[in-house]
């Protein structure tokens, strides 16, 4: 197993819970819990194949919606939905941390294997950190989190740059 599949895999678990849980917070039904999670947990990886023109991962490969439909059940049967508001908080805050550092890195590792340049490669890498998030908050009319908060999207440009100058 690769660092970019283990990336992956880490990066769709946290993304899917963090899609889950702002679904919870919206008081979303079953489909609009499905939809969240796997919009956000993959969205910006479909993005980042259309980007370098190939068909997305998640539509050939059954793997990362089954990490997804694993994740809403986990987080189901746990009762994660049932915490107060802060311990959600806490955890969506963790996962979505999670999902933006894995995700960068596989964008810039995608960048990086299809020869995008310095400035290609980050431009991947943050379309597929950021692309499912920002088409969940689209969805339930919030600005996107890139745009309220500075340093998030930096986050992204870091690690991808730094991938690329060690490559």
């Amino acid at each position: 197993m690769s660092i970019l599949d283990i990336a992956d895999i880490i990066g769709i678990a946290s993304f899917a819970l963090s899609g889950f849980l702002i679904a919870v917070r919206k008081e979303l039904d079953l489909l609009g819990v499905v939809l969240f999670a796997f919009l956000t947990a993959l969205g910006g990886g479909i993005i980042r194949d259309i980007i370098i023109n190939q068909t997305p991962v998640s539509l050939k490969d059954s793997t990362p919606s089954l990490i997804v439909i694993s994740i809403i059940l986990l987080a189901k049967f746990s009762k994660i939905a049932q915490k107060t508001k802060p311990e959600r908080f806490k955890v969506f805050i963790f996962s979505d941390a999670m999902g933006l550092v894995s995700f960068s890195i596989t964008g810039a590792l995608v960048g990086i294997s299809n020869e995008l340049n310095f400035f290609g490669t980050p431009i991947l890498s943050l379309s597929t950190a950021i692309g499912g998030g920002v088409i969940r908050d689209i969805l339930i009319n919030e600005v996107p989190l890139i745009l309220t908060s500075g340093f998030y999207a930096t986050v992204s440009v870091i690690i991808s740059s730094i991938l690329f100058l060690a490559n």
